[in-house]
């Protein structure tokens, strides 16, 4: 039994270290060709992995649809970057979080991407000698996914906030400057303010 528990131990170490850095992912060209489809022999991933994140559209919703937030600022991207699905949960958590604390249900968040890429990975046995390698050269070199990313334009939206009370601004802008390192590349802070009609 003890041996069944430490090789148990090793695969989640295994599963846990499978996780390519996000610089492998983040500033080079997405590939088009990870296509999914219901004839399983054009299919070129076989399994698409989940995405990670839990929801897009966070607190007074309502609130948004009727017009009632004059203020918003969103986080943009400054260059043509991939994001993965991990690092966007981890941004709206921490968003969510302080937001909530802060205002209560009296604000509107969104997720502006979704994560449609398909992340590969073609992973080479490192121990041994050269020739002892899990891919079997270029024939097999497309690799398995290992997640998903959302391919981002320059100056795209990735996260938007809505709140009132000009007040607010620098405390959600604190908000915006805390995940800005979850993000890579260069990342830019914008701020809108809506004037409504008071006719309507």
């Amino acid at each position: 039994m003890a041996i069944l528990e430490l090789v148990r131990i090793v695969i989640e170490i295994i599963k846990m270290a499978s996780v390519r850095k996000a610089s492998a992912y983040s500033k080079k060209k997405p590939v088009v060709n990870t296509r999914k489809s219901k004839m399983q022999q054009k299919s070129f991933i076989k399994t698409i992995p989940p995405q990670k994140i839990v929801k897009f559209n966070m607190g007074d919703y309502q609130g948004f649809e009727n017009g009632n937030y004059k203020f918003k600022l969103a986080l943009n991207t400054g260059e043509n970057v991939q994001i993965r699905d991990l690092a966007l949960e981890a941004i709206r958590q921490s968003l969510n979080k302080d937001m909530t604390i802060a205002f209560q249900k009296n604000f509107f968040l969104r997720c502006n991407v979704y994560p449609h890429n398909i992340l590969r990975n073609n992973r080479i046995f490192s121990g041994g000698s050269k020739g002892e390698r899990i891919q079997s050269g270029m024939k097999h070199s497309f690799g398995s996914s290992e997640g998903r990313a959302a391919t981002v334009k320059k100056r795209k939206p990735v996260f938007s906030i809505y709140f009132n009370e000009e007040k607010n601004v620098s405390k959600v802008r604190d908000f915006l400057k805390k995940v800005k390192p979850k993000i890579p590349g260069r990342s830019i802070i914008s701020f809108e303010r809506f004037e409504w009609d008071s006719n309507n």
